[in-house]
C-alpha cells in the first residue's frame, strides 16, 4: 500500500505530465480542456480515491481521441495508468 508520501509525488508527476499537455499547442483544445479540468479535480479538496476517479473520467473521455498525435496519446494513457495505480491501492 502506498503511504501518503508516495501518493503525494505521484500526483506531483500526474501535475507535471499534464501541464506538458495542456502547455502543448498541437494537441486539441477538446483535449487540452479535460486534461485541465482533470488537474483541477485532482487537485481538489477531499477524499483522494474520489479526486483521482474524476480525474480518470475526465482523461479516459478523451485517450482514444482520433485527433490525438501519438506522442500526447502515450502521456495521455501514462497518466491514466499512474492515476489507476494510486486508485487500485
Amino acid at each position: 500500500m502506498k503511504d501518503e508520501k508516495e501518493v503525494a509525488k505521484l500526483i506531483e508527476e500526474i501535475n507535471r505530465q499534464i501541464d506538458t499537455i495542456v502547455g502543448d499547442l498541437s494537441v486539441p483544445k477538446n483535449v487540452r480542456s479535460a486534461v485541465s479540468e482533470a488537474k483541477s479535480k485532482l487537485n481538489a479538496q477531499g477524499e483522494y480515491v474520489m479526486r483521482i476517479s474524476g480525474a480518470i473520467y475526465n482523461i479516459d473521455s478523451i485517450s482514444n481521441d482520433i485527433n490525438l498525435q501519438p506522442q500526447a496519446r502515450t502521456v495521455i494513457w501514462n497518466i491514466l495508468s499512474m492515476l489507476e495505480s494510486i486508485k487500485d491501492e
